[in-house]
């Protein structure tokens, strides 16, 4: 009987650490295991409704969301009810079990950003890093805090996760919790255009679409253009 050497039983950089089966999303305990979370926001969403407040859930199902100053809060998702939420696929992180056994292709730069070992140790050290953040709904703001987990985690092979590309993610994939979440959602943004219109007329639908047209070349150059300006 032969006995092989410990360095040829295992090798430790092909080691791919086991995923537990999660919980089922449960909106009416609000519990959504490692989803993406979104909410309408009191006065931005009445006026632009593709605008809101998003998280980030633990495994357990946790929300977890940056919604003021140096402060992170947990299992207490600001402004409501989650209305809208997308799972993420555990399996496109990058849990490195030590700095050369990266699965993603941003080794070096996932190493020196910050990596985690699994995907509630990335939550957990976006929010002691945002607990020391200045909250600011322009530059640093609760998509800042999400795609900052994502890139910790190299989600998808990327880690060039950023406002942008978070509220699109939302936006295009997200799934509605229920027809009442619709509503709410919608509904302020449905009765401000009609009071708006009513009473200032088809101009107020022109400074309405000039708000939301700057909103976006604000986000769009401070992303893509001006790397420095926003927080991610």
């Amino acid at each position: 009987m032969e006995l092989n050497a410990s360095y040829d039983i295992e090798d430790p950089s092909s080691m791919q650490h086991d995923l537990w089966p999660l919980d089922r999303i449960d909106p009416k305990k609000g519990k959504f295991p490692c989803c993406l979370v979104w909410t309408p926001l009191p006065v931005v969403s009445w006026l632009a409704p593709y605008i809101g407040h998003v998280g980030i859930c633990r495994e357990d199902g946790t929300v977890i969301d940056f919604s003021g100053s140096n402060f992170v809060n947990v299992d207490d998702f600001a402004y409501g009810a989650v209305a809208r939420y997308l799972q993420l696929d555990r399996s496109q992180c990058c849990f490195p079990p030590h700095r050369s056994a990266h699965t993603c292709k941003h080794g070096y730069q996932h190493s020196e950003f910050g990596t985690a070992i699994t995907w509630d140790d990335a939550l957990q050290s976006s929010g002691r890093y945002f607990e020391s953040k200045t909250y600011n709904i322009f530059t640093c703001n609760c998509h800042s805090f999400v795609a900052n987990c994502l890139n910790r985690l190299s989600y998808g092979g990327s880690m060039n996760w950023n406002m942008v590309n978070i509220a699109a993610l939302i936006l295009f994939k997200g799934q509605w919790v229920d027809l009442l979440s619709i509503v709410r959602s919608f509904l302020p943004f449905v009765v401000v255009v009609s009071i708006g219109v009513f009473a200032v007329g088809w101009p107020f639908l022109l400074g309405l679409s000039s708000l939301s047209f700057i909103l976006m070349v604000w986000y769009l150059v401070g992303t893509y253009l001006v790397k420095s300006l926003l927080e991610s």
